[in-house]
């Protein structure tokens, strides 16, 4: 179906939805209520900083058969600033839910501010259903939707680094539903901007991509949770540059480094399951999570070296998958640790092998791995202190990597993921 007819017909659904809804709502409606918290919004803080040591130099990152771009890269060695937040929130009325989350961070010796989500909800739809519009974290895999801080490593996976430079996040309009069963079962789409990276260029009208995804989950007696899913991400894509990271290197005849460019379609298929395991149901004391997810993606189409001189283009067919496993143990009050183990590979072809080693897209055969460890400390629901090794088998030369890392929540936060 044509994305512009999937769009108005989102539109149309909620429109109709939300004038059935409010005859309902109308002898509940107190206009007071609603203006004792209109100045009143939930408001947060994250403050997020580590020390991190790199045996390789972590500017030279790069992951084989892969265009690194978002925030893909290691960060600093040393002591740094992370990724810190400042969030708003709050029922606007009777009807939508609005969120605001800004994301500070450095890089190169300057503080950078990045808006991060800015979306509001639908409420009150009946029959299910939700309406998102804005900016927000895609509900496309488990671990996209959740905020770094809400991360049991210190770093994400490395299927996300190199699928989504970290998170896959853009403007649009998402419809989810959740079905009234035994069971939780939720459905939804996304119809999105396509501006930002992996897609690029904002194709079809600023309408370039979209995305589908599903979860079933319940419980299996009273220790016991569970959830699947399954998503797919589309895009038709143009210019999309490796934002910084890429293995682009300096032409011969210019003093810039040459960017490489990638356009044509990009899909991704995902897959992912969690357990949960409390005594009695309660998390408090010792709890169990075992998670993991599959992620390949298939692209075709141009990779062009642009400031290249004589240009340079070659044709592009690739495909990179890769999983993640981790398990995360709190074996007493205030502790957990965690095992991950992740890798990616990539098997790309082309007409031009230079230009893929421009491009960082000659996969080398490699298979890129890595064995995390952890250990933390929650003094509160409001702090946490992290220790965490690498071994990290992603790139030419092994690495052993370590973070210490704290993260400290100011003021009401929201609800996590299940």
């Amino acid at each position: 179906m044509n994305r512009k007819w999937v769009l108005a017909l989102c539109v149309v659904i909620s429109l109709a939805l939300t004038a059935d809804r409010s005859a309902g709502l109308a002898t509940e409606y107190n206009p007071s209520s609603i203006s004792d918290r209109a100045f009143n919004p939930a408001v947060s803080v994250i403050l997020d900083g580590r020390y991190a040591y790199f045996e390789q130099d972590p500017g030279h990152y790069r992951l084989a058969g892969f265009q690194l771009g978002g925030e893909a890269g290691l960060g600093p060695s040393g002591l740094s600033l992370g990724h810190s937040e400042l969030a708003m929130s709050a029922n606007i009325d009777d009807k939508f839910y609005g969120n605001m989350t800004a994301a500070l961070h450095s890089h190169e010796g300057e503080t950078h501010v990045e808006l991060e989500e800015a979306y509001l909800v639908t409420l009150g739809l009946g029959h299910g259903l939700a309406v998102k519009a804005g900016r927000f974290l895609s509900s496309v895999g488990y671990l996209n939707e959740s905020h770094d801080h809400d991360w049991d490593f210190a770093d994400p996976p490395l299927v996300y680094r190199g699928l989504f430079g970290n998170h896959l996040r853009d403007d649009g309009l998402q419809l989810n539903c959740i079905a009234p069963t035994a069971v939780f079962a939720q459905a939804g789409a996304e119809l999105l901007h396509g501006e930002a990276f992996p897609a690029g260029g904002a194709a079809n009208d600023g309408v370039g991509a979209y995305s589908l995804f599903a979860n079933v989950g319940g419980d299996v007696g009273v220790d016991h949770s569970w959830q699947m899913g399954v998503s797919h991400w589309s895009a038709d894509v143009e210019d999309r540059a490796a934002t910084g990271h890429s293995h682009a290197g300096h032409s011969d005849n210019q003093e810039e480094p040459a960017t490489a460019c990638f356009s044509g379609e990009s899909r991704v298929y995902g897959l992912d399951a969690v357990w949960k395991w409390a005594p009695d149901g309660n998390p408090s004391i010792r709890n169990f999570k075992l998670q993991f997810e599959y992620l390949n993606r298939k692209e075709e189409g141009t990779v062009t070296i642009l400031g290249s001189e004589p240009p340079q283009a070659a044709s592009y067919d690739g495909t990179q998958d890769g999983w993640y496993a981790q398990a995360v143990f709190q074996f007493m009050p205030q502790w957990r640790v965690g095992l991950r183990y992740d890798q990616v590979r990539a098997d790309n072809t082309g007409s031009d092998n230079d230009v893929f080693e421009e491009a960082g897209l000659d996969d080398e055969s490699a298979r890129p791995e890595r064995i995390s460890v952890m250990l933390d400390w929650s003094n509160s629901e409001f702090s946490r202190i992290r220790l965490q090794y690498n071994y990290d088998n992603s790139r030419d030369e092994k690495d052993h990597q370590m973070f210490l890392q704290y993260t400290m929540s100011l003021g009401s936060h929201g609800a996590h993921q299940f």
